[in-house]
């Protein structure tokens, strides 16, 4: 005591000895001398408080200039701690909790400050930066204009308000954007108002909400980690986790985050909702894979039309569905709109190889080779496997092969027809189609028939002969092989097939009771 204040000290000296004489019957004798002796410990006691708040108070102020901001908070404190009715003291360790990024502290420390002394200006002014930072922008506001009337001019409080008046903006454009479902514009105006409003975990709810919505997962996902690190029972955060997780289809994973900010938040009604939905869709899901596992194509053919109507945000489950819908198309020989399927599927999911592989089989099975190509060569693009190049070499052979004349048309048989089945067709073809038949007609049918008959003479010589026939069905170009294979005489062949011989075995004759143009074949 001695060191703080030597006058002080020897007073209140003096004063012990008959302080300590006094007996009980003299004590009420004595009231004002005791009054006195104590009014100068408590003088003596306030000033060595204060000199010693001071002296925490000028060391904080020390640390919080070299930035060790964790120490500057314990010599404010400490200075509160002796002196808790000072206002700058609760302004300075405000301001040091502000660059801790301790902005609920801060923002309490602030408005002791303005309570203690309601003219003190760097406390209103605290309090409207703590008021911002957490996305409170009206009460910031309000701050702001107290440190205007009591100083007019004060260029930074100017700056605040415009700063407050921003965040306002930003959040009415951004519920307007939401209504719309216009998550771009909300996620752009959460990125400006985030400039001023940096620990404002509502802002960053809502723009991590939106990411999800734009399938940006991994961003949504950070955004919600890192609120909460700092709050782990935010249950805003834990639905957003959820979330991303459900439009990733994984779905248990998913309704746990959502029970789990049910529980931190009981009403939060968007997490119930989804929540719901998922339980939903993973129900209605594994009873259309079951149905088609059991060969019931029409019930599942229901079941994932059903399970699609559950939530058209859904991008990558709603993916899966289509597609397994299709397969269910395809079985039920429904391959135009198993194409349409999944064609939506990949327009919702451009990486989903398996919509790309049934829509390619789709295409094989309808003969539209060239865009079978296309979604194989996309296939094998994104996973070079031995699999995916096979189905990508075999769709371009059967393309090639439908650009030739198909022979099994000209014929009107089966790929698999017999030999017999060819030569029976040969017989009804080239009769139906010989010029002799039509030489009654005009020139322009009698060419175009002529040209018909010498493809089913093509078409017999390659499928009577079994190498022929094994080459062109490999994708041979039959007539690159034998050179000049249309030149050959259809009529030789027509000779040799039915036997006449120079053609004296048969001939056609007009009926003219049939009118001009019927004929009949006979043999001779």
């Amino acid at each position: 005591i001695w060191s703080f204040d030597i006058g002080l000290s020897t007073q209140l000296v003096m004063h012990i000895p008959s302080l300590c004489s006094f007996t009980q019957n003299s004590l009420l004798g004595n009231v004002n001398k005791i009054s006195l002796v104590l009014k100068h410990f408590l003088s003596f006691f306030i000033s060595v408080s204060s000199r010693e708040a001071e002296s925490f108070k000028e060391q904080g102020n020390a640390y919080y200039i070299k930035k060790d901001y964790s120490e500057a908070f314990n010599y404010y404190t400490k200075a509160i701690d002796m002196c808790p009715k000072n206002a700058s003291y609760y302004g300075n360790r405000a301001a040091t909790l502000m660059m801790l990024s301790r902005h609920r502290e801060a923002l309490e420390d602030s408005q002791q400050a303005v309570r203690l002394d309601d003219t003190f200006m760097k406390g209103h002014l605290r309090e409207g930066k703590c008021h911002l930072s957490l996305g409170n922008a009206m009460a910031a506001s309000r701050c702001f204009h107290r440190v205007l009337e009591l100083e007019p001019d004060n260029s930074q409080a100017q700056q605040e308000v415009k700063n407050a008046d921003s965040v306002l903006e930003y959040e009415k454009m951004a519920e307007l954007g939401f209504e719309k479902h216009d998550f771009r514009m909300v996620v752009f105006c959460m990125d400006r108002a985030l400039e001023s409003a940096s620990a404002c975990h509502r802002f960053k709810v809502l723009k991590a909400e939106c990411l999800a919505m734009l399938g940006r997962y991994p961003e949504a996902q950070s955004v919600a980690s890192d609120i909460l690190r700092m709050d782990a029972t935010n249950g805003d955060a834990l639905y957003v986790r959820g979330l991303c997780l459900y439009y990733e289809d994984c779905i248990d994973k998913a309704v746990q985050f959502f029970v789990q900010a049910l529980r931190m938040a009981p009403d939060h009604e968007k997490a119930r909702l989804a929540c719901r939905n998922a339980k939903a869709l993973k129900a209605k899901k594994e009873d259309g894979n079951k149905a088609f596992k059991d060969g019931n194509y029409d019930a599942a053919y229901e079941l994932y039309s059903e399970a699609l109507t559950i939530d058209p945000n859904n991008i990558k489950t709603n993916a899966k569905l289509f597609c397994n819908r299709g397969t269910v198309g395809s079985k039920l020989k429904k391959i135009d709109q198993a194409i349409e399927d999944c064609t939506k599927a990949v327009k919702l999911d451009e990486t989903y190889i398996k919509a790309y592989l049934r829509r390619a089989q789709c295409y094989m099975d309808k003969e539209e080779y060239d865009e079978a190509v296309r979604d194989y060569e996309k296939v094998y693009q994104t996973e070079k496997t031995k699999e995916h190049k096979h189905l990508l070499k075999n769709a371009q052979l059967e393309l090639k092969k439908s650009k030739r004349k198909d022979y099994y048309k000209v014929l009107g048989v089966d790929k698999n027809a017999t030999e017999d089945e060819i030569k029976k067709a040969y017989r009804k073809r080239a009769l139906m189609h010989h010029p002799d038949r039509h030489s009654s007609a005009s020139a322009e049918v009698q060419k175009e028939e002529e040209k018909k008959f010498k493809e089913v003479g093509e078409a017999f010589t390659v499928l009577s002969d079994p190498k022929k026939k094994s080459r062109y069905d490999s994708g041979h170009d039959m007539e690159d092989d034998t050179g000049n294979m249309g030149d050959f005489d259809a009529n030789n062949i027509f000779k040799a097939f039915f036997g006449g011989g120079g053609g004296q075995g048969y001939s056609f004759e007009a009926n003219q009771s049939s009118g001009p143009g019927n004929f009949f074949f006979q043999f001779g």
